[in-house]
């Protein structure tokens, strides 16, 4: 039991990691998916970039309604002195990035009416747009695919002041919704003037519980009618993950049945390796005669091979 047990692990260890993702379709992965199309485009913008410059970036016309922005900052720069008024976002002095780098970009976005396809959330609804604040390595401006850098607020917290906000229905009380980078929602109070805060880069709006019907903000934006590129994509990845999950699940099985063998083969090898050491032992040993007991036999021992004598014949 305890070797079965053993195998027991060792399969939940070397499970195929397709039977263990998310299901297909995840916002999750489309949602990072999109931050690293999003930083590749918005660095398009930087050419010849002057520090503490925000310049506008363009994104494909299948995304038409999602805003993108870039600022290059120094480190030292953004700690002392921070950024007021980045877009939506007044980022305060005392923040701090890891890893360090010399020259970092806090990459803005405003997603729109994409938002709620790529952060859908179930029982509530949407007051604002999704916005995102997201810093990366500045020191080579055509890279693509870049890590984040970690941000934090270590003084004050950043504010975010949202606008073109839905109005709120009556007996409904807004909220603040923040998405960190691992897709942990936070809800928190809303400040004054449709303000929320936080102390780390992620994605942020404001949200009421329930899905009652919106009274839309004045200029808002009709919803987006084309496909996003990454949903294409991702449907025309569904028919291979879905192989990969069957390859899984039966390569698991055929894990388990050689297990199984396995146990099967260490059973037969401790028994024949037992009865082995028996007949070594049987045949060390000094055989005994048989004697006929009644009916039955019994072994017994050879006649002693020095005879009793009397203590008187010991004496001269």
């Amino acid at each position: 039991m305890v070797l079965l047990r053993s195998l027991v692990m060792l399969l939940l260890l070397i499970w195929p990691p397709g039977v263990k993702v998310q299901s297909v379709g995840s916002s999750t992965g489309s949602a990072r998916a999109l931050d690293s199309l999003l930083q590749a485009q918005a660095y398009k913008a930087l050419v010849n970039p002057k520090t503490g410059v925000a310049y506008d970036g363009t994104v494909p016309s299948n995304l038409t309604g999602i805003k993108i922005s870039v600022v290059r900052l120094r480190s030292g720069s953004l700690r002392m002195r921070g950024v007021k008024t980045y877009k939506e976002f007044d980022i305060p002095i005392g923040i701090v990035e890891q890893p360090y780098v010399e020259r970092l970009a806090l990459v803005y976005q405003n997603l729109g009416n994409w938002s709620e396809y790529y952060y859908p959330l179930s029982g509530y609804t949407y007051l604002s747009p999704v916005l995102g604040l997201m810093a990366y390595d500045a020191a080579n401006l055509s890279a693509t695919n870049l890590p984040e850098l970690d941000i934090r607020a270590s003084m004050n917290p950043i504010s975010i002041r949202f606008s073109n906000v839905n109005s709120v229905p009556d007996g409904l009380v807004a909220k603040c919704l923040s998405f960190d980078l691992q897709g942990l929602i936070t809800f928190s109070k809303v400040l004054s003037n449709s303000t929320c805060s936080t102390i780390q880069q992620g994605h942020f709006a404001l949200v009421v519980e329930g899905s009652a019907p919106l009274q839309p903000a004045s200029g808002g934006a009709s919803p987006p009618a084309a496909v996003p590129p990454l949903a294409v994509e991702r449907r025309g990845h569904d028919n291979s993950k879905v192989w990969i999950t069957v390859g899984s699940v039966l390569g698991g099985s055929l894990l388990l049945v050689l297990l199984a063998l396995l146990l099967l083969w260490l059973r037969k090898y401790r028994h024949k390796v037992a009865v082995q050491w028996m007949d070594k032992v049987a045949e060390g040993s000094e055989t005994l005669q048989m004697a006929s007991v009644g009916s039955a036999r019994a072994p017994s021992a050879f006649r002693t091979r020095t005879l009793p004598s009397l203590e008187t014949e010991l004496v001269p």
